[in-house]
């Protein structure tokens, strides 16, 4: 068996023309680690990021560097004392590791058991690769902080791309009302995934609009974009009293100091994915892919998601 496997990588910061595709070294299962063959590895705006070394003072990264943080796979090899999971085993996983350096844009990764979840089965190997860090970035800021219940109403902001696709759809499941503010030509996609109410911010004071279309205010205030629609909506005054605001874009917004406000940076959760993976199964979650790219045009994929306009997945499929 070869020990080299092709992989998309840098070894050097720069933008998406710095990618790089070749051989690197196969990964190997080391103790309480899993060896992935991966099918599907999802792209996400932080993938660029890392690739500009944006997130080198915070995160440390070697090269040649191996960019994606999401996974869908079979697993091919497992190492001493691993339990959870055998050869052949669909899986997925959030693959961030402490150290930057061995991605998902490649044939194989190596990740510990406890990252890795049964994947959903009642969806493509390219569905699943795109829900990792998007699901469990929804997830822990609408459930784990947002606290988000049965009645209450969601608004969020940057609906349509990644992480606002499954936050619609989460808030759904729990049986919460969904506001969803993105671009016109999205609204029948997010209405489709389930919410309630479809707001443009092009056209409208985003603030003004909410007031009007629910003038008891939200209980949650989910912030996933850029532009001037956050500012509007807490100039208006929407939040209800004892209402939460969370942001994964602004991690120390101009607000008043007694709003309950917290930035997340999604942190690995198996057991959220294996939730999140029920509720997939069920038909309670989907994930549109957008498009589908081979590693080599892994550049090409980056410089789409950095628009920050993409709707649904973007996916590699090495």
């Amino acid at each position: 068996m070869s020990n080299q496997m092709n992989a998309a990588f840098i070894e050097q910061y720069g933008d998406s023309s710095t990618i790089k595709t070749g051989k690197l070294e196969k990964p190997e299962a080391g103790e309480g680690e899993v060896l992935v063959k991966i099918q599907a590895a999802g792209v996400n705006p932080v993938d660029g990021a890392i690739v500009g070394g944006m997130l080198k003072d915070a995160i440390p990264g070697e090269f040649p560097l191996i960019p994606g943080w999401d996974v869908a796979g079979v697993v091919e090899e497992v190492g001493h004392s691993v339990s959870r999971f055998s050869p052949g085993d669909e899986v997925y996983a959030y693959a961030r590791r402490p150290k930057i350096q061995h991605g998902t844009f490649a044939e194989y990764i190596s990740l510990p058991e406890s990252y890795l979840a049964e994947r959903p089965t009642n969806v493509s190997a390219e569905e699943a690769g795109g829900i990792p860090l998007v699901g469990l970035t929804a997830y822990q800021s609408i459930f784990d902080f947002g606290e988000l219940k049965k009645g209450q109403t969601l608004l969020i902001l940057g609906s349509s791309g990644g992480v606002g696709t499954l936050a619609i759809q989460l808030a759904k499941s729990v049986g919460a009302k969904v506001i969803g503010v993105a671009s016109e030509k999205n609204h029948d996609y997010m209405k489709e995934l389930g919410a309630d109410i479809t707001i443009d911010y092009n056209e409208n004071h985003v603030g003004e609009a909410v007031k009007e279309a629910q003038p008891d205010g939200v209980d949650l205030i989910f912030h996933c974009s850029r532009g001037d629609s956050f500012a509007q909506v807490m100039e208006a005054g929407v939040l209800k009293e004892g209402g939460k605001v969370v942001s994964i874009t602004n991690s120390k917004p101009d607000i008043s100091d007694d709003i309950d406000f917290k930035y997340v940076f999604v942190e690995p959760n198996a057991e959220q994915l294996e939730h999140i993976a029920v509720l997939a199964d069920s038909g309670k979650i989907s994930v549109p892919v957008t498009e589908t790219f081979s590693l080599e045009e892994a550049g090409e994929a980056l410089e789409k998601i950095q628009s920050l306009h993409t709707r649904g997945k973007l996916i590699i499929t090495p």
